[in-house]
């Protein structure tokens, strides 16, 4: 049968109609999926896979969150995890290869800000801050103390009782020789809320915020044995 003009067009006007047509719901469901598709293989490669495989597993990630915000351009959630998957490839990859992966990462984060600020619990503000206290500063990098710790503390008032935000003000007070305070903020790690939908990484986070919890009382009992110097 031979299909007319006419009805060809109309054809076409239905079937441009039942996809405009999608339920908001549907849509919403979809990127969840996607969202969770993404923290799911953060989490396999960063807490799992083998140390050689890392860079290019995170670099296939990027690529595929890259993709979803694609098809999401308003929405700010495949932003922070491109940002994310990106900022950990940096800490796999190391030395001056990174640079430009944390940058794109500062990007995209400031990007998704603009979008939805509170998005994903703060994880913008705690993705900031932790780039600002682990990137060089200048001339180097963009690295700013001042800066992370403002991130950081704008994440742990969207959510404070969450289990990155605590961990990371706790390795940034560390890192800052704040010990008593950093021992404060990752108990307060240890003891956050379950993520149900997301086992491998809880379990991934409450073994790096005990190791700096042993990290900061060895400093602790250091300073507190340190023998006491005297003028002659």
């Amino acid at each position: 049968m031979t299909i007319t003009p006419k009805p060809l067009m109309y054809f076409f006007i239905a079937v441009l109609i039942a996809l405009l047509e999608i339920p908001a719901g549907q849509a919403a469901g979809d990127l969840n999926a996607a969202i969770r598709d993404l923290q799911h293989g953060w989490a396999q490669i960063n807490y799992k896979a083998a140390k050689s495989e890392k860079v290019s597993r995170f670099g296939e990630l990027a690529s595929q969150a890259a993709a979803v915000h694609d098809q999401y351009p308003d929405r700010a959630e495949p932003l922070v995890w491109e940002a994310i998957i990106l900022s950990t490839e940096a800490g796999a990859k190391g030395g001056f290869g990174a640079l430009k992966l944390v940058k794109k990462a500062r990007k995209l984060l400031l990007a998704a800000e603009k979008i939805d600020p509170n998005t994903l619990n703060g994880s913008i503000y705690t993705s900031l801050g932790s780039l600002y206290y682990q990137v060089p500063g200048w001339p180097i990098g963009f690295g700013d103390k001042k800066k992370a710790e403002r991130y950081l503390k704008k994440a742990l008032e969207i959510n404070p009782n969450g289990i990155d935000p605590n961990y990371f003000y706790a390795d940034y007070l560390y890192r800052q020789k704040h010990y008593a305070q950093a021992a404060e903020y990752a108990q307060k790690a240890l003891q956050a809320p379950a993520r149900p939908d997301r086992p491998v990484a809880d379990a991934g986070r409450r073994q790096e915020a005990q190791s700096l919890l042993d990290k900061i009382h060895q400093k602790r009992s250091q300073l507190e044995w340190a023998p006491t110097r005297h003028i002659a």
